[in-house]
């Protein structure tokens, strides 16, 4: 029997910050408190949504990535050889226009030799696992992340002349994070990616082609870093990966099924469950789920965090029942669509609404699977 975690209810990992800690993190940009003063906030708040995990009830936990500015930047600057630029606004994506406004993501550019891994979460956890008895999740952004918005263009040709090269070290990089984490007792490892999703979006799919990357080929070729930076992971460490179509403030970016994805990519990456949206229209049917290996589990990320608004326990219910009959009941799981504060500022929707539908999860998961 294999000893790796899986839950049947589950989450994705950000969790809405209290404000004494947004407070701090404002402090700490403006030179008011050092990094020793933030970090003693952070860890009295991360003991804090702890306890509140675990007395929802929740089996795996998290820190709610309450170090974090946002999913992806903290990890990914602090690998040598990465610069954060300000972003392009030319090249702003089209964002949800119900809020308005544009999405304009922060350029990654490679301007040096890609190193560092095996320090960068071994500090966030180690505190993580003293603070619970649960089991401790750690995520870790998509090393498609690093790539996606500038391409080719936003990797030095004098340091990578050859991207062979690049993907190698960017492989051999979260190896050696992942095999750290797994050295001070990490079991369960979460890869976001809302990357992938974009490639569903034809709007989003002519911004990749018009800084010269065939998507088509792209959605291949990630899919096959993952597999390189995963494929030294031990025997009983849970690898997920964890697909939305973009979460901050309640916004999001992409939209479409994915159907456009799926026989190339479900069977494609070695990982052992999906954390997949689910919670709109703009997510599709379940019908693309027949494309899973065999024993793989799916995540169904049915719950959404863009709203305080309760869903009908009996539609979640009935829904689980319809990807039943294309995924075995005992391989599919419950979970939000995404976190609930992507970025720190968190998505529109209130501390008690957050635990409120964490508790409905649980009790429909109850419910379901016993």
């Amino acid at each position: 029997m294999s000893t790796k975690p899986f839950f049947h209810a589950d989450q994705v990992g950000s969790l809405l910050r209290p404000q004494n800690l947004l407070d701090a993190r404002l402090e700490w940009k403006a030179g008011k408190i050092s990094r020793a003063d933030l970090r003693e906030v952070e860890d009295t708040a991360i003991a804090a949504c702890v306890k509140m995990q675990e007395d929802l009830g929740l089996d795996a936990v998290t820190d709610g990535e309450f170090r974090r500015e946002n999913w992806w930047i903290d990890f990914i600057s602090a690998i040598d050889g990465i610069e954060i630029s300000d972003p392009d606004t030319d090249n702003a994506f089209q964002q949800n226009p119900e809020h308005g406004g544009n999405y304009v993501p922060k350029n990654v550019l490679t301007t040096g030799k890609i190193g560092g891994g095996g320090t960068i979460l071994i500090d966030d956890f180690d505190y993580l696992n003293r603070c619970t008895s649960k089991t401790a999740k750690v995520m870790i952004p998509s090393p498609s992340r690093i790539h996606f918005h500038g391409g080719r263009k936003a990797v030095s040709e004098d340091i990578y002349p050859s991207m062979d090269d690049f993907w190698s070290d960017i492989a051999a990089l979260y190896q050696a994070e992942i095999a750290a984490l797994e050295d001070h007792g990490c079991q369960y490892i979460q890869i976001d990616d809302p990357v992938l999703t974009y490639f569903l979006d034809d709007h989003l799919r002519a911004n990749t082609a018009s800084i010269g990357e065939d998507p088509d080929k792209l959605l291949g070729l990630y899919g096959d870093v993952i597999n390189a930076c995963i494929s030294k992971r031990r025997a009983d460490t849970q690898i997920s990966i964890h697909l939305c179509r973009g979460n901050a403030q309640s916004q999001w970016i992409a939209e479409g099924s994915y159907d456009a994805m799926a026989a190339e990519l479900f069977p494609r990456v070695n990982v052992d469950a999906w954390f997949l949206e689910y919670d709109d229209k703009r997510s599709g049917g379940f019908e693309p789920l027949r494309f899973m290996p065999d024993g793989t589990n799916v995540v169904l990320g049915l719950i959404t965090t863009k709203t305080g608004k309760m869903e009908d326990p009996d539609e979640i219910r009935s829904r689980i029942d319809e990807a039943a009959k294309v995924v075995p009941l005992e391989n599919l799981g419950l979970s939000p669509q995404c976190g609930f504060a992507s970025i720190d500022i968190g998505n529109k929707i209130a501390f008690d609404e957050q635990s409120a539908k964490l508790g409905m999860m649980l009790k429909i998961a109850e419910d379901v699977w016993g």
